[in-house]
């Protein structure tokens, strides 16, 4: 690792903000910037002073999506080994999952594990700036960070599985209108907005007994899918992956061979990488 950090974390009362910090690369992500995420998530979830997390970027832009060059030498046939000890996976589709609100500000460009890292929290604040892209199919890859199931459950089948399979960018109007986003400000504003909304959560009385989110139970959600394991991995559960709404709001198994039916999203599936 290098001496700079990839990640700033600091405390603003129970608020922990977490910052990209790589901006000279569109802060994309390499193996140091995925582990210092981890930790600082892990630091969110063991704090009981800690309330709430704001996510955000140094920068013109959230992220570039995953740095390739860095990380793809290190991916072996069990994944990618991106979580140190006293870390949390961010995009919570393996091990421990954070029980707190995480807000998040996203400006300038927003690709892949960006995409995945708002459906994986809570509340999320764009610039108007904002150009969002799923684009791992471009690339010949999965997306691995829990989109395949998050992003229909959280906008509908069609209008995530238009962006999934295209791989086309879409704009912040188009994120907003489909709820991927939750308020649109103008560029430069992100960041105050979302971190006022993360210290007015963080103000509210915390359940007794609990942390700020308290325990929630298996198979509850966040974004689409919130809870101890993702569907795939429970024992017993439903399989919501191997089936999608039909236009009479129904659900219906897709064709073999569909995405659903050959993704898994809780780490089983070796020949796929861990995400984008």
């Amino acid at each position: 690792m290098t001496d700079a950090p990839r990640v700033t974390v600091e405390r603003d009362g129970h608020v922990l903000l977490i910052g990209f910090n790589r901006p000279e690369k569109r802060n994309a992500a390499d193996l140091q910037l995925l582990q210092e995420l981890s930790l600082a998530y892990g630091e969110l979830e063991r704090d009981p002073e800690l309330r709430a997390g704001f996510v955000f970027a140094h920068g013109d832009h959230f992220t570039g999506g995953l740095d390739l060059a860095d990380v793809g030498p290190r991916i072996g046939p069990d994944g990618l080994d991106m979580v140190p000890e006293g870390g949390i996976n961010p995009w919570q589709v393996s091990g421990e999952h954070i029980t707190k609100p995480v807000v998040m500000a996203v400006q300038g460009t927003c690709l892949t594990l960006g995409i995945e890292l708002m459906l994986a929290s809570d509340i999320v604040v764009a610039a108007d700036s904002t150009v969002f892209g799923q684009i791992e199919v471009a690339r010949g890859i999965l997306p691995f960070g829990g989109a395949t199931i998050r992003f229909p459950r959280a906008v509908g089948w069609g209008n995530a599985i238009r962006w999934i399979l295209t791989g086309d960018s879409f704009p912040v109007t188009e994120a907003y209108r489909i709820g991927l986003v939750q308020e649109v400000v103008p560029h430069g504003e992100q960041y105050a907005r979302g971190l006022e909304l993360a210290q007015r959560i963080a103000a509210q009385a915390p359940p007794r007994g609990a942390g700020c989110a308290g325990e929630r139970p298996p198979g509850s959600a966040r974004r689409g899918c919130r809870g101890r394991t993702l569907p795939s991995a429970q024992p017993g559960a439903a399989r919501p992956e191997r089936r999608r709404p039909d236009r009479h709001g129904g659900l219906r198994d897709p064709p073999a061979g569909s995405l659903h039916r050959t993704v898994a999203l809780n780490g089983s599936r070796k020949s796929c990488p861990p995400m984008t």
